[in-house]
């Protein structure tokens, strides 16, 4: 699992049809703290999230289509939740 921040949309013209009724999501990994780690990965959102949105991204490609019901799609990455807040353990 990653943690990210969305900072954009990917849009497209031409792509495979698996991603017609997707929306793609560029998401910033971060540290736990939320600091940018100056990478980042693409993602389909199965969430709702938006830009500027702490997310929780499935990174492994088998995973990834389960969530998605598919076993073919053309996809590694996706964002399975919106993060509220990291509570620091102690």
């Amino acid at each position: 699992m990653i943690l990210g921040r969305v900072i954009g949309e990917v849009t497209s013209t031409i792509n495979h049809p698996f991603y017609d009724a997707t929306k793609q999501l560029v998401v910033e990994k971060t540290d736990a703290a939320g600091k940018a780690t100056g990478d980042y990965v693409i993602a389909v959102d199965i969430v709702g999230a938006g830009v500027g949105e702490l997310v929780l991204v499935l990174d492994e490609g088998n995973g990834a289509r389960q969530v998605l019901g598919s076993n073919d799609a053309p996809v590694r990455s996706v964002v399975v939740g919106i993060v509220d807040a990291i509570n620091p353990s102690g």
